[in-house]
């Protein structure tokens, strides 16, 4: 795939142009209010303590959006600390659930307590899911109210896995995901920022979505136009809902240091949506550009990573 979107000059000086719905915050804050009064205390359960000792893993249940159980795993150290490990919540990208606890060791092996939220609906494609797995398509479901949205759910239960991982670890609070895993790294660290104090969103999806639909040529951005091929009197309702959990216009309330990734080659999130949002951040913040990569990131920026979370967090 050769380079399609803006030059990397054009990208230094992009700058969402969707508008900001009016009263965001407000309707944020009623979502998660609900949310917080439907739910029920976690539940935490052994996982094969012998398999995976000296490690301590759980299977999680919390309550997420409406108070709808959703799963996670839970994974810490076991070995004795004089203070609350650092937790690092984990979104996973699109079609793919939580997984085995085998796919997400490297953190606990490093020190760090790991909470990886499996995502609602998803988990049929290439990794496993536990929260109502299917292999669906979900850009469009419930496109036509803000209320009723899919993504409008799904940052809500973000919100509400970064709340149960703050109370389970008893520490400080980190985000990180890859695409869809992005997105909700973005969303959770701008509707949460008195907990998250450091965010690591990679090729991330749902930023300045309006321009996105139009772009990008693979899915599942394309899931939106093809619908709106065919549904056209929901065009307006459907752009307006899609405001409401644009990631680019959230990021606004980030507070927590930021380390970003994009790719040149990314026809699955292309490199401008990714600037609107960087952009939009006015904490702390670094991203980082692979001008050879897909919508994958190389190992060497895992690794930068790690830097920064060690930097950021000793243990």
């Amino acid at each position: 795939m050769p380079w399609f979107d803006l030059s990397v000059e054009e990208l230094a000086e992009y700058r969402i142009a969707t508008q900001e719905p009016p009263g965001l915050d407000a309707w944020w804050a009623d979502r998660l209010a609900a949310a917080r009064a439907a739910a029920r205390p976690p539940k935490l359960t052994p996982h094969e303590p012998a398999l995976y000792a000296p490690l301590e893993v759980h299977d999680v249940e919390f309550s997420g959006a409406d108070g709808d159980r959703i799963r996670a795993w839970y994974i810490r150290p076991s070995f004795d600390r004089d203070d609350a490990a650092p937790v690092v919540v984990k979104f996973i990208g699109y079609g793919g659930g939580r997984d085995l606890p085998t796919s997400h060791l490297t953190l606990p092996a490093l020190g760090y307590a790991l909470f990886v939220m499996d995502t609602r609906g998803q988990g049929g494609r290439w990794s496993t899911g536990a929260t109502e797995p299917a292999n669906s398509t979900v850009l469009t479901q419930g496109i036509t109210r803000p209320e009723d949205y899919y993504y409008t759910k799904l940052f809500t239960d973000a919100v509400r896995a970064v709340e149960t991982a703050a109370v389970l670890a008893d520490g400080a609070v980190a985000v990180s995901g890859g695409s869809q895993g992005g997105a909700l790294a973005l969303a959770a660290a701008a509707l949460a920022p008195d907990l998250v104090r450091l965010c690591h969103a990679d090729v991330p999806f749902l930023c300045d979505i309006q321009r996105a639909i139009t772009l990008a040529p693979s899915a599942p951005y394309t899931e939106v136009p093809e619908f709106l091929a065919q549904n056209t009197a929901l065009i307006p309702a459907a752009l307006d809902t899609l405001r409401y959990v644009d990631c680019a216009l959230l990021a606004r309330r980030i507070t927590a240091s930021s380390l970003l990734s994009t790719a040149l080659m990314d026809t699955i999130c292309p490199p401008s949506t990714v600037f609107a949002a960087y952009h939009e951040i006015t904490a702390e913040k670094e991203i980082v550009v692979h001008p050879y990569s897909g919508h994958d990131v190389p190992a060497t920026h895992v690794e930068r990573q790690l830097r920064h979370l060690r930097e950021f967090w000793p243990v």
